[in-house]
Parts: C-alpha cells; structure tokens; sequence
C-alpha cells in the first residue's frame, strides 16, 4: 500500500449510505464511484490517514476508509472520509481534496456497533498522533489544497 502514497485526490462529495453522523456519530463524506474507480486497484482496502480540505477551506486532518465495511456487509467498494474537524452543516456538491499519507490498519469485522465507534475512535487517535510527525505536516501546506478559481473537475 505504501508505494502508493501519498496519494492524492479530488471529487465532489455524495451522499453516502447515511450512516457516519447518525448511526456512528462521526461524519463521513463520501466521494463518488466515479473516483472511488480512479483509485489505484492494489491499493489496501483498510484504514489511513491525511489530510482534507473542502472546497477552498482550511486543511484538516482525516482518517480515511477504503473498501467493503464488513460490518455492513457492502457489495460497492467505498471511500469515506472523516474530517477531523466540525464543520456547521454539510457539503454534499462541494470539492473535497485529500492527500492520503499512512496506513493505520486493515479493514476488519466487528462484533457490534459500539466495538466498530470505538475501533474509528482509536484510528482517529492513531491519524492525530501520525499526522503531526514533521514529514506528515508539510504535505498539510501542500498547492494541491489550493484550487484555482472555477476549477472543479477531478484530476485536471
């Protein structure tokens, strides 16, 4: 998985299943099969992190979820985002960009709903303590964050 990163990337945000805020607590967005597609092939599914910023915003950290959510039992591979960060309201329809920087773990199964919020809660602890290592923070100052006026398409 790591030759691949970091890896960088840029879609709009969907709406997902709807499950991160009100079954989990924790927010995801998710991006489009359309760029979930454009992800390389043999890059694990499992858990990273990076860092996000929405639109022409702040960069944030992230956790990220590539892959299947056994726990739900998902037929479409799928790329959430949690934004280390609380934002006001949603942003279905803006830009997200991301830049995926390490690998925290592998996708796995879970036992119950509260076993899988507190596994995400622990990832998150693992992205904070990851992304402030030196050579992790440059990449938060990185021009890929800086969108061009009026330019949205994926990978231009």
């Amino acid at each position: 998985a790591m030759r691949h990163l970091p890896y960088f990337c840029r879609g709009e945000v969907v709406k997902g299943f709807g499950r991160g805020s009100k079954e989990l607590g924790i927010p995801t967005a998710n991006f489009s099969e359309q760029v979930v597609k454009s992800f390389p092939s043999d890059l694990s599914t499992g858990v990273y992190c990076g860092w996000a910023c929405v639109g022409n915003g702040d960069v944030h950290k992230m956790v990220l979820s590539i892959g299947w959510n056994p726990f739900y039992k998902n037929i479409k591979k799928s790329v959430e985002t949690h934004i280390i960060h609380t934002f006001k309201e949603d942003f279905y329809g803006e830009i997200l960009s991301i830049v995926i920087i390490g690998y925290i773990r592998p996708e796995k199964n879970f036992d119950s709903l509260e076993a899988l919020i507190s596994a995400i809660q622990e990832d998150i602890e693992e992205a904070k303590t990851q992304l402030d290592l030196p050579e992790h923070l440059k990449l938060k100052e990185d021009n890929f964050f800086h969108l061009p006026e009026g330019k949205i398409a994926n990978n231009h």
